[in-house]
């Protein structure tokens, strides 16, 4: 199974690794880490995952405080949004 992240989801990732490397050198390398532990479950086990809208789930980071936004089909996962979970929720509905 293929992975693609949307661009904005792709601007997500990059400003947390910036924010969190800013804060303490290493941190965003860790949370890019963090990152690919969970798209390599969700890859494993796209449906494991909680359903939080029709066709799109949520897989929380074990680390920081983030769910990718994703959907999928049988060949692609699409990674609609890489969103920090106490910030406004539901602010990449548009993106659909």
């Amino acid at each position: 199974m293929k992975i693609r992240f949307l661009k904005p989801a792709q601007s997500e990732v990059d400003d947390a690794f910036l924010w969190y490397d800013s804060q303490t050198h290493g941190l965003g390398t860790q949370f890019l880490d963090d990152l690919d532990r969970a798209v390599r479950r969700i890859v494993a086990f796209p449906l494991a995952h909680t359903e939080i809208e029709d066709g799109l789930r949520r897989c929380l980071l074990s680390k920081f405080p983030y769910g990718i936004i994703y959907g999928f089909d049988s060949e692609i996962v699409i990674v609609v949004a890489v969103a920090h979970l106490h910030r406004e929720p539901r602010y990449w509905i548009d993106r659909l």
